[in-house]
């Protein structure tokens, strides 16, 4: 069994706990946490799981790391502190273990990262031997392996175009939600997520790794931004009011510019309620959320995956199936030589041991 650490308990670490525990070949022996009111509390309390895992939470990182943790899923936020985040990576690459993480958006493209996100964690796997592969809650595999794979059906392919399309109104993430995106602010804020450069820091990486792929070079890449005002007040069952007049629903694009021509694109519809923006792409079944990939082309493709989770919310869907990507990857990793890699080197792995596993009493 590989001993693994899940570091952080939050909307993509509790996802963590679950999936670590549902994996034979994974066994969960520590949870760090930077809440004090979640220290002591037992990992499957924390993770929604309804039973008791034998493992307490501890914000003693320096005891975790001592206990040589062969992996750690590292799923604390790095949005607003990407500084700390690779600082905690690279203390745990150090220590000799192969970390995955959706924490680090500059190496999602691990190749052309810059270098002072880089280099760290370089001469940390030449010094401990650890590993790392980071890929996005968005989810990655939704804007890069998904497409590529579905991309090789086709005899022509034109544009190949990735959509996230999401009602976040029963999204618990207030803070996020109201001013990383915007939802809920006057028209004339500027959402740091949607500021010129940010969706290209963001989701840029994906864009080249599929041009990488495809073997196409890219002219550069560019953004596109839409945004609409509420026309009325909504109440939302999670984070309250969202007031008429001010934003309630976003749409941008990153596009992948090849002779000129937009065509790789990374597209997000994000709404705070169904009534904004209702000529905007919405999921196939009228739902909240759906992750859609079409290939124009010969012939058209398009395949969308609506994932659910905690009770048919799609937005925990969504980050459950990053987080099994991410999860899925730490037997490989094991196995492979220590580097920092990139979707494109880790394959998806079948869910081998796990089939029929809610029968045999796994979550």
């Amino acid at each position: 069994m590989i001993s693994t650490i899940v570091w952080g308990t939050g909307n993509v670490g509790r996802l963590a706990v679950r999936a670590v525990d549902a994996h034979p070949a994974l066994d969960l022996t520590g949870v760090i946490v930077h809440d004090p009111a979640k220290v002591g509390r037992d990992a499957g309390d924390l993770g929604g799981l309804g039973r008791d895992l034998g493992v307490a939470a501890t914000d003693d990182i320096d005891a975790v790391l001592a206990a040589r943790p062969q992996a750690v899923v590292y799923a604390a936020s790095g949005d607003i502190r990407p500084d700390d985040a690779l600082a905690d990576i690279v203390r745990a690459i150090r220590a000799g273990a192969v970390v995955v993480s959706p924490a680090l958006y500059a190496l999602y493209d691990q190749r052309n990262a810059p270098p002072e996100m880089r280099e760290p964690v370089l001469a940390a796997i030449k010094e401990g031997g650890g590993s790392l592969f980071v890929s996005g809650v968005d989810p990655g595999w939704g804007n890069d392996v998904l497409p590529l794979l579905i991309s090789g059906l086709g005899s022509v392919v034109d544009v190949i175009r990735c959509q996230e399309i999401f009602d976040y109104s029963t999204y618990d993430q207030p803070d996020s939600v109201r001013y990383l995106v915007g939802m809920g602010q006057p028209m004339d804020y500027e959402p740091p997520m949607i500021a010129p450069t940010v969706p290209t820091m963001v989701w840029g990486g994906q864009v080249r790794l599929m041009a990488r792929a495809l073997g196409v070079e890219l002219d550069e890449i560019r953004e596109t931004l839409d945004r609409r005002p509420l026309e009325k007040t909504v109440t939302t069952a999670t984070m309250g009011d969202f007031e008429e007049g001010t934003q309630g629903a976003i749409r941008f694009e990153v596009q992948g510019i090849v002779a000129g021509e937009p065509l790789i694109v990374i597209e997000h519809v994000t709404r705070i309620h169904p009534s904004c923006a209702p000529d905007w792409p919405t999921p196939p079944d009228g739902g909240d959320g759906a992750h859609r990939v079409i290939i124009e082309g010969r012939p058209r493709i398009e395949v969308s995956v609506e994932a659910t989770d905690e009770g048919g919310n799609r937005a925990a869907g969504g980050n459950a199936t990053a987080v099994g990507r991410l999860v899925s990857a730490i037997d490989w990793l094991l196995d492979a030589e220590p580097g920092l890699y990139d979707a494109l080197d880790v394959p998806l792995r079948p869910a081998v041991g796990r089939l029929g596993a809610t029968r045999k009493g796994k979550p």
